[in-house]
């Protein structure tokens, strides 16, 4: 079992930066694929970043890639996203999630454990 618990989110304005981050605590091995989604009111949950345990290799979605950085510390169990440039359109819950199977995904259904999630909020 792996408990997720993410911090970081806020308000910001336009062009704002934010640092979420998001640790681990449980039966973590430090080798998860972690990845982060958010959810905007009425929207479907939409993938945004991930990264490997093993190799540190990393998988964006296109929205977000150039603004935003995933990485990550395993010594310390946890997963960041540093979100640059910010737009109201980032505006949603972002939910860090780990998933325990080998392989990057952009699909929610793979991974296996989520965080409560993290508002942020990204005014005009």
């Amino acid at each position: 079992q792996v408990q997720l618990d993410e911090s970081g989110g806020g308000l910001v304005q336009a062009g704002g930066s934010l640092r979420l981050s998001c640790t681990a605590s449980g039966r973590t091995s430090g080798n998860e694929i972690m990845g982060w989604f958010r959810q905007a009111p009425g929207k479907e949950r939409e993938f945004v970043a991930a990264i490997k345990g093993s190799d540190s290799s990393t998988l964006y979605a296109d929205s977000v890639k150039g603004r935003f950085t995933i990485s990550r510390d395993n010594y310390k169990m946890t997963v960041y996203l540093q979100m640059h440039s910010l737009k109201p359109e980032d505006t949603a819950v972002y939910n860090c999630a780990a998933k325990v199977t080998l392989g990057l995904s952009t699909f929610s259904d793979f991974y296996h454990y989520w965080g409560q999630g993290t508002q942020v909020t990204v005014s005009s």
